[in-house]
């Protein structure tokens, strides 16, 4: 199987990394933090200005940030939004990983709105980690067809998150009603394994696909005639059994340790699913501190995946840039601007300190997609490079929260600046 392949280049791609942060750091655990400068976040910067007292130093179990957003296009209209991240500790910190959950919404001048909620929780002792998504939209989105390596669709104006502020002729926009409802649960079968299962109910509806005429088939309806779906409504819901390795230290911001998941989703027509289908998903995340002064110097890589090993997805639902869980992949894209039946992707990350009191920190990132498409190119045949720079704020110590701010630039004209709290992965 083609998916096989990509497992082998992967694997190379970890031995290679672990070689290389091996040579740099000569070991791969987090140190105590051992210079004597003291951490300052925003929340400190603000009492100063204020000249608000100092509260004394404590660990909190919980905290929330709030991130406003703002953008503009053509076929959207002007938009404004917000993402608010939050964070608790459900149980003793030395046995419990830490639990995080972000809301955001959406609105623009032209009808589109959003509001999605996350979760990733952990209750007292790991016994249980239950991960979550659930949206209400109508949503919209720049289309470019199914596979990468195609030239011939370029992007025009800057992109701020999702959006450029001009669409190229070769975009095709579309408008659509969305609901999403997933939800797994990992039971703790081991000292850092898990394993579960869950249901995810993606029910998509009102499609508008603006440039579809007499004269001009888009891509969308070619692939949903295709392949047997009724273009303006389709469902993909289906049952999902996984397991999960995870010795990550920090969901929010990691130092070191390992995060892997991996599952399959069976879409079921008894479940409502337009048609049957069988994907294999997965998500690797590993992190190398570099420094015991600074364990905030780190080398991280994650790897995203999912493949179509029998059925047919809709062509929404076709996973692709930022259609992972947290929608941060693919920086220097805008958002599906690459999909197909199977998708990979790949990002390195170096994240380093700026201040000596760790206010502002840096990260350089490269990232590579690759997609196939319904006819006869594979996956790994062709691939799409981005790269980049950022800024990271610390907006609360307690709990490594982050302001951040990147500049990403990809092929065909794609570049923009990508805002988010907390890191991308």
């Amino acid at each position: 199987m083609v998916w096989l392949n990509g497992t082998r280049l992967f694997i190379f791609l970890v031995l290679l990394m672990i070689t290389g942060c091996f040579q740099l750091s000569g070991q791969d655990s987090v140190a105590v933090r051992q210079d004597s400068v003291k951490e300052v976040d925003i929340m400190d910067v603000l009492r100063k200005i204020f000249k608000k007292p100092q509260p004394p130093e404590k660990k909190s179990s919980s905290a929330i940030a709030i991130l406003p957003s703002l953008g503009y296009n053509p076929s959207f209209g002007f938009i404004i939004g917000a993402k608010i991240s939050g964070g608790k500790q459900f149980g003793n910190p030395e046995t419990t990983d830490y639990s995080i959950f972000s809301l955001e919404g959406m609105y623009t001048s032209k009808g589109i709105l959003s509001v999605q909620a996350k979760h990733n929780i952990f209750v007292a002792d790991n016994k249980w980690n239950w991960q979550g998504q659930w949206q209400l939209a109508h949503y919209g989105l720049l289309d470019y067809g199914v596979g990468t390596g195609n030239g011939k669709y370029r992007s025009r104006g800057f992109a701020l998150n999702e959006y450029p502020t001009k669409n190229a002729d070769s975009a095709f926009p579309i408008q659509y009603s969305y609901i999403r409802l997933s939800e797994k649960a990992y039971r703790k079968i081991g000292k850092h394994f898990y394993a579960g299962g869950g249901v995810r109910f993606d029910i998509y509806s009102k499609i508008n696909d603006e440039k579809q005429t007499n004269n001009l088939n888009t891509p969308h309806q070619r692939y949903s005639l295709r392949h047997g779906f009724d273009p303006e409504k389709y469902q993909a819901n289906g049952l999902i059994v996984a397991v999960q390795y995870n010795t990550r230290e920090h969901p929010i911001r990691s130092y070191g340790g390992i995060y892997a998941d991996l599952g399959f989703q069976f879409n079921e027509e008894w479940l409502g699913s337009t048609k049957k289908a069988v994907q294999l998903q997965y998500d690797f995340r590993k992190y190398w501190s570099l420094s015991k002064k600074n364990p905030e110097n780190v080398i991280a890589i994650w790897h995203w995946a999912m493949y179509k090993l029998s059925g047919d997805i809709p062509y929404l639902e076709l996973p692709s840039t930022a259609a992972d869980p947290y929608g941060r992949s693919g920086r220097g894209y805008t958002f599906s601007r690459f999909k197909g039946p199977s998708y990979a992707y790949f990002e390195s990350e170096w994240r380093f300190p700026i201040t000596r009191n760790k206010l502002i920190s840096g990260v350089c990132f490269l990232n590579l997609q690759t997609a196939s498409d319904d006819f006869n190119k594979k996956i790994f045949e062709y691939w799409e490079p981005g790269a980049g720079v950022g800024l990271r704020i610390l907006f609360q110590k307690l709990n490594r929260t982050t302001i951040c701010v990147d500049y990403g630039q990809g092929r065909y004209g794609s570049q923009g600046l990508f805002f988010g709290l907390g890191e991308a992965f």
